[in-house]
């Protein structure tokens, strides 16, 4: 039980460190456009999410896939600009099939998991055990993005039910502010 909540702890406080809000980033964008009654879809959408991350890990674990770090590091700021441009440029009716979103979701996911796959790697040097950790480790991960979404939901109640933000101008303030995060990573690992 022990090895559990280490692994638990250690997913849990990955998508909540200080040191790399891109999880954050990128779940306050894609929470951004909804309210509690899409709960639904935004929780298939954080575990897609989660499956995607948890598959690079495997895959940067046994070595089967490994990309560059410094690409890593820079695509990951990518997909919360394009998140957060999603948001901004979205039209009254969602014309994208939510199985396209499914699929960017996942990517997105991917890319995120091979951010973290060499400390993975590190810490996890049984094979035996590394499915099995990494399991682990993924429902701490989606216990903290499902927090992180829940508080989400309630600040977008809060500035647009009981503040009376409109909500096209609370997304694009918002959104805005992540763009703008984004981009700041985005230039900070600049790969070439």
């Amino acid at each position: 039980m022990e090895n559990f909540w280490f692994y638990f702890k250690l997913g849990f406080y990955h998508v909540l460190d200080p040191g790399g809000l891109d999880h954050f980033y990128f779940l306050i964008a894609l929470t951004l456009p909804f309210m509690f009654n899409q709960w639904r879809r935004l929780l298939v959408w954080i575990t897609i999410f989660t499956i995607g991350h948890t598959i690079s890990l495997l895959t940067s674990h046994f070595k089967l896939i490994l990309f560059d770090g410094k690409w890593v590091e820079f695509l990951i700021p990518i997909t919360i600009g394009i998140t957060c441009v999603s948001v901004l440029f979205k039209e009254k009716k969602i014309s994208i099939k939510s199985i396209w979103i499914s699929l960017i979701t996942l990517f997105f996911g991917i890319i995120h998991g091979f951010g973290f796959g060499r400390y993975f790697r590190m810490i996890s040097i049984n094979d035996d055990s590394a499915v099995l950790s990494l399991l682990k480790f993924a429902v701490g991960v989606e216990a903290a993005q499902i927090i992180i979404v829940l508080s989400m939901l309630l600040i977008n109640f809060f500035a647009i039910v009981i503040l009376g933000f409109k909500t096209q101008k609370w997304e694009l303030i918002v959104a805005a502010m992540v763009l703008s995060q984004s981009f700041s990573m985005a230039f900070e690992n600049w790969p070439l």
